[in-house]
């Protein structure tokens, strides 16, 4: 058993290879065999390596795992996965089994193309067993790479792999524990985890949607998707090549009343954008927004069960969530550009817009226009929907902002009747009149 310090790449796969009990296989395909490398070479390595392979030929991988699914999925890594795991058991059980606690490690990963125009991501996944002749337990991974190279991504898919098989037989007890040994040295400067799927019983006390939430909370993932039907899935799962609206906001409020209403304006921005598109077009998919982190310095981090009860009022209204790292409109524009060139809209009230020209924008160099740069660098309009001007007074008096003025129809205030004292007002202005800020009539009732 390793010792409570922290252990570096070289000494977490040695600490594996010296421990007589744990046994394993390895099969990697689109990044190398980097994991099993570092077994193999730290020494100690017939201790705890049965088998590697790589099936890079698409007939081999096939003819492995079966056909019919990409080859960097979830469905691919869950074959190769049964696959291994049923070999290793059928050729060592009877031999290994009453003293070995066996693992196989399995990755398919899209690397960097050597012109650099692929999305670079994949699946990973362990099983492994925490007694001899012990039930199995699963963690699969989905995994973004930040490295701008191939090689640099190789490495660390291999510093990676090293963590979660320390981490599963070694720190898995306790889920922080758990997390910071698998993000240790890798994760999120070079690898982003948007993506946790945990089965067996050495998660029984999990909370796996809690998981999710902490993900983006700890900063190992930019956002997580949280959708209406079915179980969690990546971010690109829901948003790859389509058109997209994004409803931003803190939605504190979780009765049905207030869920509706944001209902409402997510199906008429999401019927806007399809009209702009033309009906030919599939259908935009639409998100409410939320984020991990507090819109202003004032007010506190939310912690992950107010988090979950918000996600599940939306849910239970009938709308897929994104759950973000941070508030900053621009920052979920670049997260979706990764995954889709398709129009985006943002969506919601005058307070959406207002906030977002009166932030700060501190950690930018360029400030707001910087952020809005940023913001609109890509087929992104942001749909204003009108507020009742006693609401829109009510909540200026709650913020320091100041140089907003109105004209009111019907007691209503539209984005086209809001003014901005200059020079900031000038800057309002052209957005508007460039079609930037896309002034709405409110959501249809029903």
């Amino acid at each position: 058993m390793p010792s409570a310090q922290k252990l570096d790449t070289h000494h977490k796969a040695l600490a594996i290879n010296l421990d007589t009990s744990t046994f394993g296989s390895f099969a990697e395909i689109g990044a190398g065999q980097e994991v099993a490398r570092w077994f193999l070479v730290v020494g100690g390595a017939s201790g705890t390596v049965a088998k590697t392979i790589s099936a890079y030929d698409k007939e081999v991988s096939d003819d492995l795992y079966g056909a019919g699914s990409r080859y960097v999925s979830k469905q691919r890594l869950e074959a190769m996965l049964d696959n291994e795991w049923a070999q290793l058991l059928t050729q060592l059980n009877e031999t290994r089994g009453p003293q070995t606690r066996f693992f196989c490690f399995v990755d398919t990963v899209s690397a960097r193309n050597f012109a650099g125009t692929n999305d670079s991501h994949g699946w990973i996944g362990l099983r492994f067993q925490l007694q001899p002749g012990g039930p199995a337990n699963d963690v699969l991974l989905h995994v973004n790479m930040r490295d701008p190279s191939n090689v640099l991504q190789q490495e660390a898919i291999g510093i990676l792999g090293v963590n979660l098989i320390h981490a599963a037989f070694y720190e898995v007890q306790i889920k922080d524990s758990f997390l910071e040994g698998l993000a240790q040295d890798v994760v999120p400067e070079r690898i982003e985890i948007d993506y946790v799927d945990l089965h067996g019983p050495a998660f029984e006390s999990w909370d796996r949607r809690a998981l999710l939430v902490q993900l983006v909370r700890d900063g190992l993932a930019e956002a997580v998707c949280f959708p209406i039907k079915g179980s969690a899935v990546p971010p690109t799962e829901v948003l790859y090549k389509k058109a997209i609206v994004l409803v931003p906001g803190s939605f504190g409020h979780t009765d049905p009343i207030h869920s509706q209403v944001h209902l409402r304006l997510l199906n008429s921005a999401i019927q806007e954008l399809h009209q702009d598109l033309s009906e030919t077009k599939s259908t935009p998919a639409g998100f409410f927004c939320l984020t991990a982190a507090p819109l202003t310095s004032e007010e506190p981090t939310p912690e992950t069960p107010d988090m979950l009860r918000r996600i599940d009022s939306l849910l239970a209204a009938g709308g897929d969530v994104l759950l973000f790292r941070k508030p900053e409109l621009y920052h979920m524009t670049a997260l979706v550009n990764r995954h889709t060139q398709a129009p985006v809209r943002f969506a919601g009230g005058l307070s959406l817009v207002i906030r977002a020209f009166e932030d700060i924008y501190g950690n930018l160099e360029g400030k707001l226009l910087e952020a809005l740069a940023r913001l609109f660098a890509q087929n992104v309009r942001i749909y204003v929907y009108p507020m009742p001007a006693a609401d829109l007074r009510e909540w200026l008096r709650g913020t320091s902002f100041n140089g907003w003025e109105w004209s009111e129809t019907n007691e209503w205030v539209s984005a086209s009747h809001l003014r901005r004292t200059p020079p900031l007002g000038h800057l309002f202005a052209y957005l508007l009149a460039s079609n930037f800020l896309v002034p709405m009539d409110p959501p249809v009732e029903g």
